[in-house]
């Protein structure tokens, strides 16, 4: 009989390209998926080659959120005939470490970034140490564990004393059946399109500074597509400082739509702050999105980034988070246009060879082992 993989993360799975590649290969490796979740009032359609499984609760946030969610799906996983149980963050171990041990099943944990050290939780200490417990509990007596990045990898490696396997969370390769027009796309066909994505679109992420940068630009658009806490902040920013006819705000969407956004802009934002270990070491999905979609990178420079960045030449920096110092690099990349042309080029090769294709190759030697 074919086995069954219940995967399982606390989002909503409409926007997660990480754990969709995850079922993807788990099927490729033979599996039944099922993609266990939840449903929110604005959470968009799902059209899936696996089974998708999304639970509507009654807590949103906070602790009796993440009390229900591991509650219902302990219970699912308990009743559920399957022979693996593939964990997303921390916020789904307890539940899915439990099940696999009542039931003596295998169970595999990716944990997308170093999250007792995420800006959510570093300025509440008692939230904080009580996710540390949990991760302290749990995590050595993991078998199996991956993660996005080197940096993270050695992490929790050297403070556990675990092997942690590296699967990078690059985008398979994908090109439109057709590329759609700004003019489709209801974007302006005389500007430079700066454009700053992702469904974690929060504080500390420079969002903030991104919007005031563009007090200083002109035939310059800021796209800004995704979700995340700071939304509110940036509306009432653009309110304020009259920015409506610079910045436009999109709703996360399907991947296959945002792709058609990201070919159409000239320049990619990755300008997260080194204001915790969690973004020190990040590795953020957009910089692949970038990547794939032919448009260099704007960044910060934070580690995991920069590597890459430099490696392929395909990418600026920013120096600080100053607005007029970020609307002055935007300025010299496009007053210099020979540079930004190779460096436009140089994301061909780079796109060659960050592929998904090639990077599941460690998710698949873990799900085979």
């Amino acid at each position: 009989m074919q086995k069954t993989a219940v995967v399982c993360v606390t989002n909503d799975l409409s926007t997660d390209q990480r754990v969709n590649k995850t079922c993807m290969t788990l099927q490729k490796c033979g599996y039944w998926v099922i993609e266990y979740g939840r449903l929110l009032p604005d959470s968009l359609s799902l059209e899936r080659p696996y089974f998708t499984l999304r639970k509507k609760l009654w807590f949103r946030r906070g602790l009796l959120f993440y009390a229900e969610f591991n509650i219902r799906l302990f219970l699912y996983l308990m009743t559920k005939d399957l022979d693996l149980i593939f964990a997303n963050d921390l916020d789904t171990l307890p539940a899915a470490y439990l099940a696999a041990r009542f039931r003596n099943k295998r169970l595999i944990y990716d944990t997308h970034e170093y999250y007792t050290e995420a800006p959510e939780l570093v300025n509440r200490q008692l939230v904080q140490a009580v996710w540390k417990k949990i991760e302290d509990h749990f995590f050595p007596k993991l078998t199996d564990v991956l993660t996005v990045n080197a940096s993270i990898a050695k992490l929790y490696g050297d403070k556990y004393n675990k092997t942690v396997h590296v699967s990078r969370n690059i985008p398979p390769t994908f090109a439109p059946e057709r590329l759609k027009t700004r003019r489709e796309l209801d974007l302006p066909a005389n500007k430079r399109i700066l454009i700053l994505q992702g469904t974690g679109i929060n504080v500390q992420r420079g969002a903030e500074e991104a919007v005031l940068a563009m007090q200083y630009l002109e035939k310059v658009l800021l796209l800004v597509v995704g979700s995340g806490d700071v939304f509110p902040k940036l509306r009432k920013m653009v309110e304020q400082y009259s920015l409506q006819d610079k910045v436009i705000f999109k709703p996360k969407m399907p991947f296959a739509e945002l792709r058609q956004y990201t070919i159409n802009s000239d320049l990619g934002l990755a300008i997260d702050k080194d204001t915790n270990l969690n973004y020190h070491f990040s590795l953020p999905n957009k910089l692949f999105d970038y990547i794939h979609s032919g448009i260099p990178t704007l960044s910060s420079g934070l580690i995991e980034l920069k590597q890459i960045i430099d490696q392929y030449d395909i990418g600026y920096y920013i120096q600080n988070h100053d607005p007029k110092h970020i609307a002055s690099v935007v300025k010299n990349i496009f007053t210099d246009e020979v540079r930004y042309n190779v460096v436009k080029q140089n994301t061909i090769k780079a796109k060659d060879e960050l592929c998904w294709e090639k990077e599941e190759k460690v998710l698949i030697s873990v799900i085979e082992k």
